[in-house]
C-alpha cells in the first residue's frame, strides 16, 4: 500500500511513493467555477500567477491519467466528501466539498476526455460542451508554467451565472 500522504501545512499534499505533490484543494474549493477543456488553462494560470497561495511553487499542472489514478484508493479503505456531499475513494487528507472530478492531460480539443474519481475512470465525451474541476500537481524539477509577462485574471462566476450544468 505505501506510505501514506503527508500534509505540508502549506495547502499542498505529497505523495512520498510518487514525489507528487497535489494542491490540497481543488477548482471547485478555489473558486466555486467549473471549467470547459477550452477554458481550463484559466484556473492553471491563476494558480501559477498566485503562488504564494498555493505552497510557493508557479509549476502546477492537471495531471495525466497515470497521475491521477494515484488518488483514486482501489482498496476502498479511503473516503472523501465531495460537494454534494457523496463519499467518493480518494483520501480525506485533502480538503473536503470539492468536485470527484478533473480534466487530465490526455484531454485535447479533438477529444473531451475527463477523469472521474468516484470510479477511477477516465470517460470520453462526444462534444466540447462538458464541465469539470481540476485536481493540480506538480514534481520538484519541473518547469515552471508561468509564461514571461502574463498576469492571468480570473473572473469567478456564481454557480447560477454558469451556461451549463456540470456533469459531476
Amino acid at each position: 500500500v505505501g506510505k501514506p500522504l503527508v500534509d505540508n501545512g502549506d495547502g499542498t499534499i505529497t505523495d512520498p511513493n510518487t514525489g507528487f505533490i497535489w494542491k490540497k484543494t481543488d477548482a471547485w474549493l478555489d473558486v466555486k467555477k467549473f471549467y470547459t477543456w477550452a477554458d481550463h488553462r484559466e484556473y492553471v494560470d491563476w494558480v501559477n500567477t498566485n503562488k504564494e497561495k498555493f505552497g510557493g511553487y508557479d509549476n502546477w499542472r492537471i495531471p495525466n491519467k497515470t497521475e491521477a489514478l494515484t488518488l483514486f484508493d482501489k482498496t476502498g479503505v479511503k473516503s472523501l466528501v465531495d460537494k454534494n456531499g457523496t463519499s467518493y475513494p480518494i483520501d480525506s487528507i485533502f480538503a473536503p466539498g470539492g468536485a470527484s472530478n478533473t480534466w487530465i492531460t490526455e484531454c485535447s480539443d479533438e477529444k473531451i476526455i475527463r477523469m472521474d474519481l468516484k470510479i477511477g475512470v477516465d470517460t470520453g465525451y462526444p462534444t466540447a460542451d462538458v464541465w469539470s474541476s481540476m485536481r493540480l500537481i506538480r514534481k520538484e524539477g519541473e518547469a515552471s508554467a508561468v509564461k514571461e509577462g502574463v498576469v492571468p485574471t480570473l473572473k469567478v462566476e456564481s454557480v447560477s451565472e454558469q451556461s451549463a450544468e456540470p456533469v459531476t
